[in-house]
């Protein structure tokens, strides 16, 4: 009778562990649909569509990097930095003026970093933002997730007008909910990879405002052409919806100027496809940081993106995707370290302006100081 008992106690707590496990993945299920940081998620008639316009790299239902782009790139991660993953000084910061830097422009272009992958480009007369994240912590809630150690100088109410927000892909350090709508207001095009619509359509109010992308695809803007191409990553803002979207990289072409922007990225063959299609770049803006031998396939390390550089005949590189955010565990500064000293052995220029500061295409030969040096 005992053992009976003993068993019936112990059939009790499993069905009761079960029901515990039941219950969390019915509430995460509803959870991850109900809250709106989450996005939307592609139908069937989204996909259909997707699969037409995506051949070769959708399956119907996950987006895939091409195997004939895959390459083996660097195979060890040499990091040269003994600092922290996070600086303790305080790092320098600018206030850049947009409205005296729009009205300077005929003719050149400005970029403006403001931390992360974060970026204001001014070209073609167009104010082009790019991964605006302005929040406090790269997360789908803002009491927990990776936080910010940097702040931008600037917030969503100084911006001039935007003509375009981009998006590479929907991971939250590059797709932030609040920020795209502390934006809406002054913002007249979303620009997104294949599946993001979702996530910007059901935050804004007007639906017209959003074109999605799939690679190869562009957008014509008075004379700005922003053509959407490959990149290798995931993507993903819950944990039954990896792969349904998307991820990219953008290059702008206003005639004079070519600016390629990589997205989150592996090392591939996919940037000498982009360059056979739109030729020697001036500006090339890599993923250059947050990597790790873990998901070395997904980000490049610094000597990556210098190859890359060459490969896409880049006359300018200026690292970007650090500055901000901690997601990995290498020193604040070793991406652009690694990136500067791997683009010098190749020849080619580096630009790396001080966070929100604005540099001039035509003037990149002053943005060369080596300023992180200065602080721990």
């Amino acid at each position: 009778m005992k053992g009976l008992l003993k068993k019936y106690k112990a059939v009790r707590i499993l069905l009761w562990i079960i029901a515990v496990i039941a219950a969390l993945v019915i509430f995460a299920f509803i959870f991850m649909r109900a809250f709106p940081a989450f996005g939307g998620r592609p139908s069937k008639a989204d996909r259909a569509d997707y699969a037409k316009r995506a051949d070769g790299y959708f399956d119907g239902e996950h987006f895939i990097y091409p195997a004939k782009w895959e390459l083996a790139g660097v195979s060890s991660d040499n990091r040269v930095s003994q600092k922290g993953t996070v600086p303790t000084d305080e790092l320098p910061i600018e206030t850049p003026d947009f409205t005296k830097i729009q009205s300077s422009l005929p003719g050149d272009t400005a970029v403006t970093w403001l931390g992360h992958s974060s970026l204001l480009i001014q070209m073609n007369g167009k104010n082009i933002l790019i991964d605006p994240v302005f929040s406090e912590r790269s997360s789908p809630v803002q009491w927990a997730g990776p936080q910010r150690f940097t702040q931008p100088s600037v917030t969503a109410d100084d911006f001039p007008p935007i003509d375009a927000v981009l998006i590479t892909h929907d991971h939250y350090d590059h797709l932030d909910m609040q920020t795209i709508k502390q934006l809406e207001g002054k913002t007249a095009h979303y620009i997104v990879p294949l599946g993001v619509e979702k996530h910007i359509k059901r935050w804004i109010d007007d639906d017209s405002k959003v074109t999605e992308l799939a690679w190869w695809e562009n957008f014509e803007l008075d004379g700005l052409k922003i053509n959407c191409t490959p990149a290798n990553h995931r993507t993903g803002r819950a944990l039954d919806n990896q792969q349904t979207t998307l991820f990219c990289s953008w290059l702008l072409d206003d005639g004079q100027h070519k600016i390629y922007e990589s997205g989150d990225t592996g090392y591939g063959a996919h940037f000498e496809e982009i360059h056979k299609r739109y030729g020697d770049v001036d500006l090339f803006l890599p993923d250059c940081g947050q990597y790790n031998i873990n998901w070395h396939y997904w980000h490049m390390f610094p000597e990556e993106s210098a190859m890359a550089a060459q490969t896409l005949g880049a006359k300018l590189v200026m690292p970007i995707h650090w500055g901000a955010f901690v997601l990995s565990d290498h020193g604040w500064d070793d991406s652009v370290e690694r990136s500067a000293a791997a683009c010098k052995q190749r020849n080619i220029q580096t630009a790396t302006p001080k966070l929100c500061e604005t540099m001039l295409l035509s003037e990149a030969e002053n943005y060369q100081v080596r300023w992180w040096e200065e602080y721990e």
